[in-house]
């Protein structure tokens, strides 16, 4: 049996070669090398500005971590670098915060996230367990659950990073009727014009994931991060040599590269 299926060489070679440029770029990283910096977005540094308002008003920060259907989804966990960040600015300025989530997998995860940015702080005795709440894992019950607690709270701020699915319009349109402060979020390209509509600010698409590995610094985030943008520069070289050579008739011996 072949150690390569055929026609899946191109795509072998791609797989080694971004796992050999992991093992590079996160130990370098870690080691505090230079590597390039990530562009700051405009959301993130509205991230800072919403705490702050919540503060000045003396009322809470709504987080959402979107819908996820399993634990290991990626939007998630950039979600969760995010969420560390706004707690422990949550916690530094003595800022009401209240997490909510649909799964109950998720909130021991929500919890410990938020515990630890409290900790991290100095401030583990102002950390109040019902600061994290688990709704409902029915989605239109938890949208309901979401809206209830903007507006009975009064939030100053309404944030929804994460994994959306129908649910973002019904969040971003209640939110922006109580006159809250919105900052949006996801990667399904489905939902991010109603956050587009709604929000104040947005994060599009592959941007949450840049906005996590900027505001956690995580190697492993960061790193992969920049894997990728590597990776899109290669396959855009690609993709303009196929131009080229197609504007030539000389395309075939690329397409059949491709296909080895």
């Amino acid at each position: 049996m072949p150690l390569i299926v055929a026609g899946k060489t191109v795509q072998f070679l791609i797989v080694v070669a971004l796992l050999l440029s992991a093992l590079v770029m996160i130990p370098r990283i870690r080691s505090g090398r230079h590597v390039p910096e990530i562009r700051r977005l405009p959301a993130m540094d509205a991230i800072d500005e919403a705490v702050g308002r919540a503060t000045e008003m003396g009322k809470p920060i709504v987080y959402s971590p979107g819908t996820p259907e399993r634990i290991d989804d990626a939007q998630t966990f950039a979600s969760l670098g995010i969420l560390s960040h706004v707690a422990k600015q949550a916690a530094k300025y003595d800022c009401d915060l209240i997490v909510t989530c649909n799964g109950a997998w998720l909130h021991p995860l929500l919890d410990e996230v938020v515990r630890q940015a409290y900790i991290s702080e100095g401030k583990q005795d102002s950390y109040r367990p019902d600061s994290v709440r688990f709704l409902a894992e029915n989605l239109s019950a938890y949208a309901s659950g979401v809206l209830g607690i903007l507006n009975r709270e009064g939030a100053a701020v309404n944030m929804m990073i994460g994994a959306w699915w129908a649910q973002s319009l019904i969040l971003a349109e209640g939110g922006f009727h109580t006159g809250a402060i919105q900052i949006g979020a996801t990667a399904h390209t489905h939902q991010i014009a109603f956050f587009v509509t709604a929000c104040d600010y947005c994060l599009i698409g592959e941007e949450i994931y840049a906005a996590g590995a900027y505001i956690g610094r995580e190697p492993v985030l960061v790193g992969t991060l920049l894997i990728q943008d590597y990776g899109k520069l290669v396959m855009a070289a690609v993709i303009l040599l196929g131009v080229i050579l197609a504007a030539f008739d000389k395309q075939q011996a690329l397409i059949d590269l491709i296909r080895k």
